[in-house]
């Protein structure tokens, strides 16, 4: 190695001599080598368009998603959620989150990134103080600073894009609450397979679905059952096949025949009660002409109920077991004056036959509404021979040889009055008050009676048939749904944002023309190979801080050279004076001043330097 006071190991001057830099020094590169202009990726503005006019369009589109959401009330989805160790609530909040985010990092870069230029942008514009141009550093500063001082300073490109930059936080949050599932109403065509049609069960003569019938409704009024299968109130319909998949409040509308049962009940217009040989006679004149007697024994107990045939009131020839009916209940010992409560209630049972509408709830297998549309007139032995329309009383029948029979004859025959008797007793205020009441027994006979009938109907009247019925599905199906106020607001923050960035970046882009960085201008060594030679970096010193920093580097004036690339200062002299665009040596800090001007220049920096100044 050389000697420190000769020459240096590349041959340059002595260590010893101080070397006084100036940017007219540096040699001029040449053509077919000066670096290729260094452009950020992000700031290309091609890239800015791009995603501007996304954005622009992801804002219309939202307005569009939004108009076929509230017409078409929803997109369709799937029933299933095919991911299920995720719930549907995360997939349609992720999603549209994990849509927008890129987008906000990208602004949140450029913002970056434009910041990081301004400096230089203001030096490429010349005569720049350097409290705006070496000394600024918007990247150190929190955003609500950069806001404050991108105003002082007025860089309005700057704050736009900070501004910008702060909007974007709001995407996120927005497009979580973009979507929304929500269970709606869905009708869709489908075909029911009917299994019964109109026919008399050829074992109606065993007494089994009076039996049964009895009983369901006994046991109705202990626990309090709802009405049977393919039973809504005094209508009983054939009954059809539910689809085998499980529906969301679903429910299912045929057309299918239907059979309405009025029992016709009545109160007596006159009742008395007589005394004689320690039985009492009980005589009813009903509405119509109707009269019908009982003889009973207060002995067998306070409480008695039976019903019995009203011979009298029916046609000729017709069997008791079709004959209407009256119920007689008997209550001793209920009032105050200790005097025998008796009520009797008329029913003479009709049915009708119709095409219906109706419906079936597919979570609990009700019946719902029937509404009848026109009368059944197909031919078949319910409405035609041997009933003629005509129904069975369900609770008086012929006497039978057969044990069997006649025992479940006459548990119904006791079975339904005694129904009716302990439902009128489970009213709130008693039975005393049922019988007090002149439509007590009446309304407790009609529902139970109705109920009776109604339920022994889909049994005896429907027989087994094998046919397709069309039908309509209705279930509440999961559908997806734009919510509204989300979408005006993220619609209107992404056009917003999207021509922001547009006219910010094409402005911006403008402005830095003037601006040939070759490196990124964030390291080091792309600060140092910049200011290296431009001479007032030795008013600096590394301890220095902000305050002194801009102390020292007061009056003068900062841009870059234009033939180099290199940060110069300019003297702002007072008084009219012109100034030099030289590298201004050191004239503080107890430094020699090595100021130089035209004369001290080499003949070939001479020569620059008249070229520069023409340019």
């Amino acid at each position: 190695m050389s000697d420190a006071s000769g020459p240096t190991a590349f041959g340059g001057a002595p260590r010893s001599s101080r070397f006084q830099p100036s940017v007219h020094q540096i040699p001029t590169p040449a053509v077919e080598e000066r670096s290729r202009r260094y452009e950020p990726f992000v700031l290309n503005f091609w890239v800015v368009s791009g995603v501007a006019l996304l954005m622009i369009f992801m804002g219309i589109g939202l307005q569009i998603a939004l108009h076929i959401s509230h017409t078409h009330h929803g997109f369709g989805i799937s029933t299933q959620n095919i991911l299920s160790f995720v719930s549907t609530q995360f997939l349609t909040s992720f999603f549209p989150t994990f849509l927008v985010a890129p987008l906000a990092c990208f602004w949140s870069v450029a913002d970056w990134m434009l910041r990081l230029y301004q400096p230089y942008v203001t030096l490429s514009e010349g005569n720049a103080p350097a409290s705006r141009s070496i000394l600024l550093d918007y990247i150190a500063l929190n955003q609500l600073a950069v806001i404050y001082y991108s105003v002082k300073h007025r860089h309005y490109l700057i704050n736009v894009s900070t501004l910008t930059a702060l909007s974007v936080v709001f995407l996120q949050p927005l497009a979580g609450s973009l979507l929304q599932i929500r269970p709606v109403p869905h009708t869709s065509d489908y075909f029911a397979l009917g299994t019964r049609t109109l026919a008399l069960s050829p074992d109606i003569g065993q007494l089994d679905s009076f039996l049964a019938s009895a009983g369901f409704t006994d046991a109705a009024v202990y626990i309090n059952l709802q009405d049977g299968p393919f039973v809504h109130e005094d209508w009983t319909a054939a009954q059809f096949q539910a689809p085998p998949d499980s529906y969301l409040n679903g429910t299912l509308v045929v057309n299918t025949t239907g059979i309405k049962t009025e029992v016709n009940c009545v109160s007596p217009y006159s009742l008395n009660l007589t005394a004689m040989n320690g039985n009492y006679t009980a005589s009813a004149m009903f509405p119509g002409g109707c009269s019908a007697n009982l003889v009973f024994n207060p002995a067998n107990g306070d409480r008695q109920y039976s019903v019995l045939n009203a011979s009298n009131c029916a046609p000729s020839g017709l069997g008791i077991t079709f004959q209407p009916v009256v119920f007689w209940f008997y209550l001793m010992g209920g009032a105050n004056n200790n005097e025998p409560q008796v009520a009797g209630v008329y029913c003479n049972p009709t049915m009708s036959v119709f095409t219906v509408e109706t419906s079936m709830n597919l979570n609990d297998g009700s019946l719902g509404d029937c509404m009848p549309l026109y009368s059944d007139v197909s031919s078949n032995n319910v409405t035609g021979s041997p009933l003629n329309g005509q129904p069975f009383n369900g609770v008086i029948f012929e006497r039978n040889d057969d044990v069997y029979i006649q025992s479940r004859a006459n548990a119904i025959n006791s079975g339904v009055p005694g129904t009716i008797y302990r439902y009128a007793s489970q009213q709130p205020n008693g039975l005393l008050s049922v019988f007090e009441d002149q439509y007590g027994f009446l309304n407790a006979t009609t529902f139970i009676y109705t109920r009776h009938l109604t339920i022994a109907a889909q049994a005896n009247y429907f027989g087994p048939t094998n046919m397709t019925i069309p039908a309509r599905l209705t279930s509440y199906v999961p559908r997806l749904f734009v919510e509204p106020l989300p979408t005006y607001l993220l619609s209107a923050l992404l056009i917003v944002i999207g021509l922001l960035g547009l006219v910010v970046h094409f402005l911006h882009e403008r402005a830095r023309r003037n601006l040939w960085l070759t490196s990124p201008p964030g390291s080091i060594a792309a600060i140092v190979s910049m200011t290296s030679r431009s001479g007032f970096g030795e008013l600096l010193l590394p301890y220095d801080d902000e305050r002194r920093m801009k102390n020292n580097l007061s009056g003068l004036k900062f841009c870059l050279d234009r033939r180099t690339g290199a940060i110069v200062a300019e003297e702002d002299f007072t008084g009219g004076e012109s100034t030099d665009s030289i590298a201004l040596l050191p004239r503080k800090r107890g430094y020699h001043n090595f100021n130089l001007g035209v004369d001290n220049l080499s003949p070939l920096s001479r020569s620059s330097f008249k070229q520069q100044d023409s340019l």
